[in-house]
């Protein structure tokens, strides 16, 4: 089951996927916006466990930490990818909330504000990312990078641990962002003279996504 993903009837629901979701209608700077949900209506249902039901309600707001931090910094520092970036790990934490949806889970945001979290930790890690964030901007890249770091490991961890098929769809999507996105935040870095050590996957695995090229998909 856990290869299911790798079937060729996988591979149809990705390209189903990110079709939908390219079409999907979000407003420059809005945080709002409605996502299509078609890509993944055609996969049957699966039960959750405790723990995949946990797994989904921590990724829905640790996207959003990466959204809020990089939106708080974005205002200290006049850099493009602080702006784009943002709307992508909206559109991740609303991909999130469809799975929420779809299984009767509770959203953990009751607060969408800027900052705000149900989660102590996820709280406490706001603050000091954008505590740091705001001391040079080379200091806001490695943030940036640091951020996507921590989403590819549990997105890794999370992935290996559920073999729903639309939960691994989601997760896939997400981590194809955010690989991308770690690219981006390195690129900066490495332009101005700097370089970033992983924190959270192996040095192994980030030296595989660096070297491997851009992954096509939306908002990406």
């Amino acid at each position: 089951m856990k290869n299911r993903v790798k079937s060729l009837y996988g591979v149809v629901i990705f390209a189903v996927m990110f079709f939908s979701i390219s079409k999907s209608v979000y407003s420059q700077g809005n945080r709002g916006g409605c996502m299509n949900t078609d890509f993944i209506s055609d996969i049957p249902k699966s039960d959750l466990s405790e723990e995949e039901k946990a797994g989904l309600i921590l990724m829905r707001e640790e996207e959003k930490l990466a959204r809020d931090v990089y939106v708080t910094l974005g205002e200290k520092w006049n850099l493009p990818m602080f702006s784009n970036i943002p709307r992508a790990e909206q559109m991740h934490s609303d991909a999130v909330k469809i799975l929420l949806d779809r299984y009767g889970l509770e959203d953990p945001i009751k607060d969408d504000a800027t900052g705000i979290f149900t989660s102590t930790e996820l709280s406490e890690l706001y603050i000091n990312l954008v505590a740091k964030g705001n001391s040079s901007l080379m200091d806001a890249l490695v943030v940036g990078a640091t951020v996507e770091d921590l989403d590819i490991n549990d997105l890794n961890e999370l992935i290996s641990k559920t073999d729903n098929e639309d939960v691994k769809v989601i997760y896939e999507f997400l981590n194809r962002g955010s690989r991308n996105h770690i690219r981006a935040f390195t690129r900066q870095i490495s332009n101005r003279g700097g370089a970033y050590t992983p924190q959270y996957i192996s040095s192994s695995e980030y030296e595989n996504i660096l070297s491997s090229p851009h992954e096509r998909g939306y908002a990406k």
